[in-house]
């Protein structure tokens, strides 16, 4: 695999994640309105994608195999319990 193959690759791993972070960003924005109203979008999907990356590569070592639903079940609680954390900490 040359280095252009690689950075696609993990690029294409990692996407799911920080594209789902940011969809539950623009969500947790419009429905929380007054809980997050200090909060820049950004920053929570920041946090998001980077919970969620931790939890695709969680399920990665322990599952051994990408893009199984565990996997992205993973995903999804890394993306909410960061937010969720991040959003609740006041």
């Amino acid at each position: 695999m040359d280095p252009l193959d690689a950075v696609w690759h993990f690029g294409n791993l990692f996407l799911p994640a920080w594209g789902v972070a940011a969809l539950m960003a623009a969500a947790l924005k419009l429905i929380c309105r007054e809980t997050v109203s200090g909060m820049r979008w950004r920053t929570l999907a920041l946090w998001g994608g980077v919970g969620g990356s931790l939890g695709l590569f969680a399920a990665l070592m322990l599952l051994g195999a990408d893009g199984t639903m565990a996997g992205y079940g993973l995903m999804l609680l890394g993306i909410t319990v960061t937010q969720w954390g991040v959003s609740y900490k006041r």
